[in-house]
């Protein structure tokens, strides 16, 4: 008997899932009914789909209930397949959205293959994701209260009364010596400042957090091994991969690069062939740390202190490849500005081809492990 496959569109809620069904073939999918959304019901929904000699696909679209389902569905040898929402096709003109007429264009879709999967982590990159998440959200939280603090200040015209440091140490004691007339002001003051305590000591703990996983766990190779590139510390190195999870998923950097949004647009058409700017279209948060990262290359290439210290009991094949990056970028720096191109677009080329490095890198430490461990 020829297998047959039936292709599951499921639209997923916090309550509910609404789920479609589209046979093999070209007929209409069709719409099964409304499940809630727990483990029983729908282990319940499985059982009502399953026929002899016919074999399930699952999909639903990425979103805040997480990869639960997708594991659940993972657990009991069923296919899934967790896809981008942003880049599902749209019909012109449609302007009627149910949970019904999502699920059974995600089944459509589906079974003619025009969605786009995204990678799912495992629940141990997961949880490490969402470490280094939680501490970009600190460091939002610190910058706001930051500006609230320094715009309540300058509203009462209190400003220092020589060039300091903004929130450095000598800044900081100059607001502890701030005294105010106005008991209610006072009260303002003490807590905007006592806000900004708090974040510093959420800011520490996860720190502590994040550095424990960079010493200590499965991928702290990957870590340690990231770090001998200039503008890659503890924290940045963390992020990599945590965001990307494992390197050698992609065949080449450039594939890493698409992923990150870091490729240039391009509209062309005939003979003609233009490029804009970068797509943006792919992990917004690996985007920034690389940004980030790559302001470093401004400098003149060198191995001092701290760079010196992270490279230390790593492979002359590791360094020789992070000092070949810090040559290779800062020379493309000088040349993009030296040729009139902006210093932000500079450095957004500078963190196109960083990446590259950082997938030679972390693909070379994942052999070895792999190595290692099959050993």
């Amino acid at each position: 008997m020829k297998d047959i496959t039936k292709y599951v569109g499921l639209d997923v809620s916090k309550d509910n899932i609404a789920v479609a069904v589209a046979d093999d073939g070209r007929g209409q999918p069709r719409f099964v009914g409304m499940f809630p959304h727990t483990v029983e019901s729908v282990r319940n929904m499985v059982t009502q789909l399953a026929e002899d000699g016919v074999r399930l696909e699952f999909c639903y679209e990425a979103g805040p209930t997480g990869y639960g389902l997708y594991r659940l569905l993972r657990a009991m040898d069923l296919p899934c397949t967790v896809v981008a929402p942003s880049l599902i096709p749209v019909r012109q003109g449609d302007r009627v959205k149910t949970d019904r007429r999502d699920a059974l264009r995600l089944a459509q879709l589906f079974r003619a293959g025009e969605l786009v999967p995204v990678f799912v982590p495992s629940e141990d990159n997961e949880s490490l994701r969402d470490l280094v998440r939680a501490r970009e959200d600190v460091i939002e939280d610190r910058l706001r209260a930051r500006h609230r603090l320094s715009k309540f200040l300058l509203r009462h015209d209190r400003r220092p009364k020589s060039r300091l440091l903004p929130w450095g140490s000598m800044h900081r004691r100059w607001l502890d010596g701030l005294k105010w007339e106005d008991r209610r002001e006072q009260v303002v003051f003490q807590e905007y400042l006592h806000h900004l305590d708090e974040i510093g000591g959420r800011l520490s703990r996860l720190d502590a957090a994040i550095h424990l996983e960079a010493t200590e766990s499965e991928r702290a190779p990957v870590i340690r091994a990231l770090q001998t590139l200039r503008g890659v510390a503890e924290v940045i190195a963390t992020s990599l991969v945590a965001e990307v999870g494992e390197f050698s998923r992609f065949r080449n950097p450039a594939q890493l690069m698409a992923y990150a949004g870091l490729v240039p647009r391009e509209y062309s058409s005939g003979s003609s062939r233009k490029q804009g700017g970068i797509t943006k279209c792919g992990n917004a948060h690996l985007r920034r740390v690389l940004g980030e990262a790559a302001w470093s290359y401004r400098y003149k290439p060198a191995v001092k202190r701290a760079i010196k210290k992270r490279q230390e009991g790593q492979s002359p094949q590791i360094q020789d490849m992070a000092w070949r990056a810090q040559d290779r970028l800062h020379r493309k720096y000088v040349r993009m500005v030296s040729r009139g191109k902006q210093h932000n677009v500079a450095v957004t080329a500078v963190a196109r081809e960083l990446l590259g490095f950082v997938w030679a890198i972390a693909c070379k430490v994942e052999s070895e492990m792999a190595f290692t461990k099959a050993m």
